[in-house]
């Protein structure tokens, strides 16, 4: 066996062999169908975490490179592709992402464990302004949430 061959196989089973085994993904469309067709915010959350009861602490997010927490109101110039940087450090079970400028409420939703670095980025299209939420389902069985406020100068949805 060549040394370049050998190695190839060396790496790609080590690679395989410190993949958690309880690594899984759920397919939140198919087993909530109802978060994706919610027209509100509430309602989305509602079916997907059965409660809207929201500890808004510990949750980071940041959209059109704003914090939601610097007390102004972030602008986006344009809606077609809005950044928005959201996290935690918490344990979670399930990070989520919804907003109210769009008529579907549920941007995404991600299901993590204890090996995830939760810090996400993503960019968002958002017709008119509106507000972003984040909701970390805590594996304490709580939720946690930040939310934040844009105005959006150009819309994102028209093309």
């Amino acid at each position: 066996m060549e040394r370049r061959q050998f190695l190839n196989v060396t790496l790609g089973a080590l690679a395989l062999a410190v993949v958690p085994a309880s690594v899984k993904a759920e397919d939140f469309r198919k087993s909530k169908p109802a978060v994706w067709s919610a027209h509100t915010v509430e309602d989305a959350i509602k079916a997907m975490y059965g409660t809207t009861e929201l500890i808004e602490k510990n949750v980071r997010l940041k959209a059109a490179g704003e914090n939601f927490d610097s007390g102004k109101k972030a602008v986006a110039s344009s809606g077609g592709a809005i950044p928005v940087d959201f996290g935690t450090d918490i344990p979670a079970k399930t990070i989520a992402v919804f907003q109210d400028a769009n008529p579907e409420a549920a941007v995404c939703v991600v299901s993590v464990n204890k090996y995830s670095v939760n810090d996400y980025s993503i960019k968002i299209k958002m017709a008119k302004p509106g507000s972003i939420t984040v909701v970390v389902e805590g594996e304490d069985g709580k939720l946690y949430a930040a939310k934040q406020t844009l105005d959006v100068a150009l819309g994102g949805c028209e093309g």
